[in-house]
């Protein structure tokens, strides 16, 4: 049976992206239970909002997807103050803190790249 696939699935951006969607449910699996429906669901959200805009921005023009690409730019960052809260309050220790940074950057660098290609394209 052939496999049926969308064309935003091969962005590298896309599949990192999931790859840190994953990672932060595995790190939230070790939030209090208190924090199910507070820091730790903000936190997914943010996550998963970085892959979803992404997947809805990439079927559009290319000023759409950009301006899609900052919407994840801006849960990037949301994900940057998820991670300091988790931290503040010990939920993670300072090496996930710094390990989610260094993947939240390389997202980051990701998104910022594919939108100055998408801008010099036109």
């Amino acid at each position: 049976m052939k496999e049926t696939k969308f064309k935003f699935e091969d962005l590298k951006v896309y599949n990192k992206s999931l790859d840190f969607v994953d990672f932060i449910y595995k790190t939230c699996e070790g939030f209090p239970k208190t924090e199910r429906y507070a820091l730790s669901s903000q936190f997914t959200r943010a996550a998963v909002s970085i892959a979803l805009n992404i997947a809805e921005g990439s079927s559009d023009t290319d000023k759409q997807f950009n301006r899609f690409l900052q919407m994840a730019l801006d849960s990037v960052n949301e994900c940057v103050v998820c991670s300091t809260i988790s931290e503040r309050q010990n939920y993670i220790s300072s090496k996930t803190n710094n390990e989610i940074r260094e993947k939240l950057v390389e997202l980051s660098k990701m998104i910022t790249s594919l939108q100055k290609y998408l801008k010099n394209k036109n």
